[in-house]
């Protein structure tokens, strides 16, 4: 076998291309500044994606417990079943009622006290045709910063008017942690969370 002898220049085969290392170099500069760049506004989207939903799931069981724990209170208040009065639905500024205990429940949530709205329906608000006497409370602002409006109950007690029904309906308006935005299109809109609970008064 015939060697090519050292320091003399290789021949290429007929119709090969020589490479030109330094070309492929510079087609490649760049490219894994451009990648990272790319990854880096895909992570941030999903970061942010997930502390928003996360706070969904927050304002979920939040609101599972108010309501709940309201109309609890509202069946039978502080003391035990046989008490003489039911407690007063609201307004959620006054202490003890059943208005605010939903409220404080949702303290941790962010503007809880604007954008909540409070629905209770008990046999303390009065009675109509076996129906509860209801009252929502909106947050208005002011010296008196809870409006009321005074509807009827559309649930009633299989017994009445032996039993009444209680309900307490608790309304929050989400508006998420990190909004995001594109051409002015909000990817993760405000959205509005219900819960309500029914139980029969105990008084």
């Amino acid at each position: 076998m015939h060697l090519p002898s050292p320091g003399r220049e290789q021949r290429s085969l007929p119709g090969a291309r020589p490479r030109r290392a330094g070309a492929l170099c510079r087609e490649t500069e760049g490219q894994s500044l451009l990648e990272t760049a790319v990854m880096m506004v895909v992570m941030t989207l999903l970061i942010i994606y997930s502390v928003d939903y996360g706070y969904f799931f927050i304002v979920a069981a939040n609101l599972t417990s108010a309501a709940r724990n309201a109309a609890e209170f509202s069946i039978q208040g502080y003391q035990s079943p046989g008490q003489q009065s039911l407690p007063t639905a609201g307004p959620p500024n006054s202490a003890d009622t059943v208005a605010a205990l939903a409220l404080a429940d949702l303290g941790d949530l962010a503007k809880s006290t604007t954008v909540t709205t409070i629905t209770v329906c008990s046999k303390q608000l009065g009675t109509s045709n076996n129906y509860t006497k209801c009252a929502t409370y909106n947050y208005t602002g002011g010296s008196t910063p809870y409006s009321t409006t005074t509807t009827t109950a559309t649930e009633a007690d299989p017994e009445a008017p032996t039993f009444y029904l209680n309900r307490v309906d608790v309304t929050y308006k989400v508006q998420p942690p990190i909004p995001i935005s594109l051409f002015g299109a909000n990817l993760v809109p405000s959205t509005s969370f219900h819960r309500a609970v029914v139980m029969r008064a105990e008084d």
